[in-house]
């Protein structure tokens, strides 16, 4: 009964973390959580995530479990540690065990600061999509690992369980990531040309309403709209909502410079 709660509550972990397609998706609140997640299902110390929001600046979400300690040893990383190899390869950093001589040549300032916080287990799986990487998963843990093997994999060890939990979770991750700025950017590219739309409709009836009002061509009410945006350093759009809204007068759109009037059709002459 215990492996199959703990079945169902990664089964639903892992739907909450792929769960990003919303226009108020917080890329930082989603990865505390999924940090959190992640701490609990794995009864360690502290979980944190370091990322790249679209831009190239590096930010950090930590679990609420340990959240200072997990900022802490993300932020002290800049000389060298588990989150930059991982990052740096896109390759998993398999649990290393802090008091070896391995961990102390690799990481020298990172290792040290982790021991004095009581770190004795770090690794580092990547957040990756489509070949991106879109971030690092960093677990702080005790020495030994906590958790337990499944009940069907007796003989599995603590440290590729765990990896393997923070790998699902890391993959879910990346992909919920992917799937919200892909959403972003097409939902970006419509509300683009959904405006683009609407504002080239607004311009044809603005040069409906001229171009009936002068009982000229639609070329003269169009031309006679652009100079005066021009002139006045406005978006055609903007413009032509003044002329729909009455808000703009002849004497001011045309700057002086009458209409040109539509000239009347000549009658043919009949053939004898």
């Amino acid at each position: 009964m215990r492996g199959r709660t703990s079945a169902l509550r990664l089964a639903a972990v892992l739907m909450e973390s792929v769960d990003t397609v919303s226009d108020d998706f917080d890329a930082e609140r989603h990865l505390c959580r999924v940090s959190q997640n992640c701490a609990e299902l794995l009864d360690t110390l502290a979980v944190g995530v370091m990322y790249t929001d679209n831009g190239s600046s590096v930010r950090i979400a930590a679990s609420s479990r340990g959240a200072e300690l997990a900022r802490d040893l993300l932020e002290n990383q800049h000389r060298g540690g588990p989150c930059l190899d991982s990052y740096g390869t896109g390759h998993v950093v398999p649990p290393v065990r802090l008091a070896s001589a391995d961990a102390l040549a690799r990481w020298p300032h990172f290792t040290e600061r982790a021991r004095t916080r009581g770190v004795g287990i770090t690794f580092a799986v990547p957040l990756r999509a489509r070949e991106r990487v879109l971030g690092v998963l960093n677990v702080f843990s005790a020495d030994p690992l906590s958790l337990r093997p499944s009940a069907g994999c007796p003989h599995e060890s603590e440290d590729a369980y765990a990896l393997g939990i923070a790998r699902a979770l890391a993959d879910a991750s990346a992909v919920g990531l992917h799937n919200h700025r892909a959403y972003t950017g097409y939902r970006d590219l419509s509300r683009q040309l959904q405006s683009a739309l609407t504002s080239r409709v607004r311009i044809e009836q603005a040069k409906g309403i001229l171009a009936e009002r002068w009982r000229s061509r639609l070329d003269v009410a169009f031309e006679a709209l652009r100079r005066y945006a021009r002139r006045h350093r406005l978006a055609m759009d903007a413009a032509a909502k003044m002329v729909i809204d009455g808000n703009l007068d002849d004497t001011a759109l045309l700057g002086g410079a009458p209409a040109r009037p539509r000239q009347p059709e000549q009658p043919q002459s009949e053939t004898r």
